[in-house]
């Protein structure tokens, strides 16, 4: 995400947005007030810190996969990834296709049972629980910070979105960010993790039903996918238009090597196991099996992905050729193919992507500060946990405040460029070295605090150091080598300091590693108590 695209979003939504009629408005309208009846609807339910942040633990796999998917998937995917089909064909399937299903796969059978075992809220809190303190509490700081940010920038982007495709006089883009606060932050106090997820599975059917129908209607524009992909493959400059994987040495931004190994190994599985906005989903399943069923739907959900918003691309292509921004493509296609009532549900689509970022983003914030950041530090000084009640009254006071607090400088973030910047690289700075010790630290019985601690520290500065050393790399835009590169540092640096300090005593890792609950009858007992 960068200025230049939210720019080009927003003009484009414009002028996809001039033919809109009243049957549109209704539908975008009754979405609205529909999400916030929904929302509102859950907060009976919410009797403790369990019931807000987790759900009390009673999702089921259903809800917690369509939840996943949406809240990963945002309105800037429509636009750049139907731009990037435009420009570069289907390789830009592959962040959905090898970027995500092989990792939530991985993620299911091996990060989402230690997770939920652990009964934790966050993943920081299932590092201190690993590891130490001081590793939940760095971990905890990046990511609270990074969705704080994240928080408002989404809102500003929201909020451009729909001043761009309603127009009503007087509303400025102020007064839509603080109408986007009001009715994300009213349902997300009152029903907490329970209201975002059911929010989210309608928000998910109005995406499906959106995009499938854009999808279609633009192959029928184009005469069917065989025709479109001879015509296109005819065209010069596009032979390559319907390549999976690009060769290594490739211009474009998806190389086979950053996307097998930078992108599928590293950024991919770290995001479905370490992305607090995607796992704490499962950490409210109501069993085991719930939660990893649920990100196995999510993978299952993402084949279809694709083809929701790469075929508006291609077919731009062939309907509206010579674009000089590939972005633009969507828009434009869903302003000249889209009828009334479907031209209305598929911005309506496009709402319920970004406000599903944005209340995975309020919720998941609330939960770290709340949970980590204060719960720990707490702990620490109190030698005992804080109270379920008062978690849950910190917890609904956090949300109001972070939704205020997000509104309030969004413009001023939003607006900043560095924001941006900041915004595009920080998953890639942190992601390598978070997965690195996650990974390591339920594979590898012998990964001990003081690795983990070194391996974090260290392989964030590493990834600092090679985003900053120009022509390293042979792509213009290296992030995927850099995720790849910045991994593999860290699980050196984690494994020898590991290895020249002392082993965690068994009683503090049991439970918590690979291999070992299958083996040992005690934790068996625990684990069957806790499910019953």
């Amino acid at each position: 995400m960068d200025e230049q695209l939210l720019q080009t979003a927003a003009s484009s939504l414009n002028n996809a947005s001039n033919g809109l009629h009243t049957i549109d408005m209704i539908i975008i309208g009754i979405y609205m007030v529909g999400t916030l009846a929904l929302g509102t609807y859950f907060g009976k339910y919410v009797k403790s810190a369990g019931d807000f942040f987790v759900a009390g633990k009673a999702l089921p796999f259903w809800a917690i996969g369509m939840s996943v998917v949406v809240s990963d998937i945002g309105a800037t995917d429509f636009i750049t990834l139907s731009g990037a089909g435009y420009k570069y064909g289907i390789a830009a399937a592959n962040f959905d296709w090898i970027g995500s299903m092989p990792a939530m796969v991985f993620a299911a059978f091996i990060f989402i049972p230690y997770f939920w075992r652990a009964g934790v809220f966050t993943i920081p809190e299932f590092l201190g629980k690993r590891y130490n303190a001081a590793v939940q509490l760095i971990h905890a700081s990046i990511w609270g910070v990074f969705l704080l940010v994240m928080l408002a920038v989404m809102l500003w982007l929201t909020a451009t979105m729909l001043h761009n495709v309603l127009n009503i006089n007087g509303m400025t883009k102020e007064r839509y960010v603080w109408l986007i606060a009001i009715v994300a932050g009213i349902y997300t106090v009152s029903g907490g993790l329970a209201a975002v997820v059911m929010t989210d599975v309608v928000q998910l059917v109005v995406m499906f039903v959106g995009g499938a129908a854009l999808s279609i209607l633009c192959l029928v524009e184009v005469g069917g996918w065989t025709n479109m992909t001879e015509t296109i493959l005819a065209m010069p400059g596009f032979e390559e238009h319907f390549t999976l994987l690009l060769p290594h040495d490739t211009k474009t931004p998806f190389p086979w090597t950053g996307i097998v190994f930078g992108l599928g190994i590293v950024m991919a599985t770290g995001y479905m196991a370490g992305n607090q906005a995607v796992v704490q989903r499962t950490l409210g399943a109501r069993t085991e099996w719930d939660a990893k069923g649920g990100m196995l739907f999510a993978g299952f959900l993402k084949v279809f992905i694709p083809a929701l918003v790469i075929i508006p691309g291609l077919a731009a292509v062939i309907v509206i050729p010579g674009l000089q921004n590939g972005d633009d493509a969507a828009p434009l296609m869903i302003a000249r193919i889209l009828p009334p009532g479907l031209k209305g549900l598929m911005f309506a689509a496009l709402f319920a992507a970004l406000m599903s970022s944005v209340d995975s983003t309020l919720n998941s914030a609330t939960t770290i500060w709340t949970s980590d950041l204060y719960g720990r530090t707490y702990q620490i000084i109190n030698k005992k946990r804080p109270s379920e009640h008062s978690l849950l009254i910190l917890g609904r006071t956090c949300t109001v405040v972070f939704i205020l607090v997000g509104a309030y400088f969004a413009k001023y973030l939003a607006d900043k460029e560095s924001m941006y910047t900041f915004v595009q690289q920080a998953l890639g700075m942190f992601q390598g070295p978070v997965f690195a010790i996650l990974l390591l630290g339920i594979m590898w019985k012998r990964a001990n605090q003081w690795g983990a601690l070194a391996g974090l520290i260290l392989g964030v500065c590493f990834t600092t150091i090679l985003y900053n050393c120009e022509g390293v790399f042979p792509s213009d835009d290296p992030f995927l080598f850099v995720a790849w590169w910045s991994f593999v540092f860290s699980v050196i640096v984690t494994v020898v300091v590991s290895l020249l300090t002392p082993p965690e005593p068994d009683e503090k890792i049991r439970g918590l590693v690979f291999g070992q609950v299958m083996q040992d009858g005690k934790v068996q007992r625990v684990l069957q108590e806790r499910v019953e």
